[in-house]
């Protein structure tokens, strides 16, 4: 089976481009997987480094702040469609995946014109714009969030979820004590921002972090490169805090995870699909500048079902944070209630329906 696989601008998108790819290569060995993508976006990175080709085409976000921006975005869709088109004539795939972002619109609409089978992933509630474009083009489908469904047509959609990494689902609470030198019993906190950090979510938990800790809570707390520095030196109660682990990024986030008794965190779909899949619950503050505010959308979704509590970033400081954290901790039923609901929500079986999804397509080709 020859595949493409076509999504990037962020990690959003290239992360569930790499989790179906990696899936691909476990149930077809012989399969041949290129990714297109752009020189500007974190795919021109992220996909070498993880061992997969990458093939480039001009491609841009859609700049909304002012016209002549938004024409200058528009102009480069053309280019990118012939660009596809060579790519996608000498590969000649048997399937082309698209997982939204800006990229994959030019490769899916290229490759449905020329009568290759194509399916998109959503991984947002609320839809991307290559998504909602392309919709009436693919062959398949696949959401992470039911509440996308109402923007596609009902008959080649599916939800799926959102595939998660395998150690996600593997590290277990007590090795995750150890690794962090906590205490595999005592109510815990996991406080993430997002790669780059979450400067109001930072702010926040400067002031209450030696009030938590000093309450018996334990903290582990990702604060992002950029901020790391100036929140240790303005941390100056090394006593109070020694139940608090601060670290500027984390690789083994699984560990942070499998510690959880609840999250403080962004509602990016990849995040939200780990909790979802572990049962935890979270108070998300969704990051304000997202693409058509999506992350929002996801938290809402996610609040409305009950498995967690949403405070807008703007809104965000000690004291409401502080007083959701207690309202959920001496609340150990709702908080249990939350965790059920989140946990209700979880796919771990995404990456195989996904999987049989392709399968299923691209057995129709042969059909044809």
């Amino acid at each position: 089976m020859r595949v493409i696989m076509a999504g990037g601008g962020t990690g959003g998108h290239i992360y569930p481009a790499l989790a179906i790819a990696r899936g691909i290569l476990s149930r077809w060995s012989q399969a041949k997987i290129i990714f297109v993508g752009t020189k500007e976006g974190m795919e021109h990175e992220i996909i070498p480094e993880s061992g997969f080709e990458l093939r480039t085409i001009s491609a841009q976000g859609l700049n909304r702040s002012s016209l002549i921006k938004a024409a200058s975005s528009a102009l480069k869709v053309p280019v990118g469609f012939w660009q596809a088109r060579t790519i996608i004539k000498g590969f000649n795939p048997d399937i082309v995946i698209g997982t939204g972002g800006y990229v994959s619109y030019p490769v899916v609409l290229a490759a449905s014109i020329m009568q290759v089978k194509t399916v998109i992933h959503e991984q947002n509630a609320f839809p991307g714009l290559a998504n909602r474009a392309l919709a009436k083009r693919a062959e398949r489908i696949m959401l992470t969030f039911p509440e996308a469904a109402a923007h596609f047509p009902a008959g080649i959609t599916r939800v799926t979820g959102l595939p998660v990494r395998p150690e996600i689902m593997t590290a277990n609470r007590r090795e995750a004590a150890a690794f962090f030198n906590l205490k595999e019993d005592r109510f815990t906190i996991v406080v993430v921002g997002g790669s780059r950090g979450a400067l109001r979510i930072n702010q926040a938990m400067d002031g209450l972090a030696p009030l938590l800790s000093a309450d018996g809570v334990q903290i582990i707390w990702i604060t992002g490169e950029q901020h790391y520095e100036n929140l240790t030196k303005s941390l100056s109660q090394p006593t109070i805090l020694d139940n608090v682990r601060i670290y500027p990024y984390l690789y083994n986030m699984e560990l942070a995870l499998a510690m959880a008794d609840l999250v403080v965190c962004r509602a990016g779909a990849a995040t939200l699909s780990e909790l979802a899949v572990l049962g935890i619950p979270a108070i998300l503050v969704p990051y304000p500048y997202a693409a058509e505010n999506h992350q929002e959308k996801n938290a809402r979704y996610l609040e409305k079902k009950g498995a967690a509590l949403l405070i807008i970033d703007e809104f965000l400081d000690q004291h409401t944070l502080g007083g959701r954290i207690d309202e959920l901790r001496k609340n150990k039923f709702r908080l249990l209630r939350m965790a059920q609901m989140m946990k209700e929500e979880g796919h771990p079986e995404a990456l195989k329906d996904i999987l049989d999804i392709i399968e299923e397509v691209v057995d129709l080709k042969k059909e044809n």
